[in-house]
């Protein structure tokens, strides 16, 4: 457990300013960075992080300091996602052009020891068809992939975050990444 945001936490509560700016400095990317892979949109991913820190800031005497301060904003900022996603369901199409897309996305994390133009080309490409096929994933599962795979967390931690079994967790990445195989081999990217 992180003592220090436990303690920023406890002091931001107290009404302390500056603690609560340090929370924000040390979660405001990982939010982000969530969000956006989440809604693969800028300005609703940014929308989220100001949302998630409202939340956060108001919701300050509810947070359980027996569990880890990540989590609880993780929980947060997931479930904003997750509302957004379903609002936007209506009129989304999972095979939908991105129209953000500034080129740098979550993507350009994977390795490529190939610098070469056609490389780039093609690490591009591959980047852009597993980008699709996570925004494809069904509703349920792409939350818990992208939580595991992309933010590195564990089945518990998940578990905490999207507050369900970690069997369910469990179940959720298994299916999510069999869902992942079968859309890439069909584009014969496995």
């Amino acid at each position: 457990m992180n003592f220090v945001e436990t303690r920023l936490a406890k002091l931001a509560r107290n009404g302390d300013r500056r603690a609560f700016g340090e929370l924000v400095d040390l979660y405001k990317d990982k939010i982000y960075h969530l969000a956006y892979r989440m809604l693969h949109n800028v300005q609703e991913a940014e929308d989220v992080v100001q949302e998630t820190f409202l939340r956060v800031y108001t919701n300050l005497n509810r947070y359980d300091e027996m569990q880890k301060f990540s989590t609880w904003i993780y929980r947060i900022g997931t479930n904003l996602c997750i509302d957004r996603l379903r609002k936007r369901k209506a009129s989304y199409s999972l095979d939908a052009e991105v129209n953000d897309s500034e080129g740098n996305d979550w993507y350009s994390m994977l390795a490529s020891g190939d610098r070469t133009p056609e490389g780039e080309l093609l690490l591009s490409e591959t980047q852009e068809q597993v980008r699709k096929a996570i925004d494809a994933l069904p509703e349920k599962y792409k939350s818990a992939v992208i939580l595991r795979y992309l933010h590195d967390m564990s089945l518990q931690e998940i578990s905490e975050v999207l507050d369900m079994p970690v069997t369910t967790v469990k179940t959720r990445v298994h299916r999510g990444r069999e869902y992942l195989r079968e859309r890439l081999e069909k584009e014969s990217l496995l």
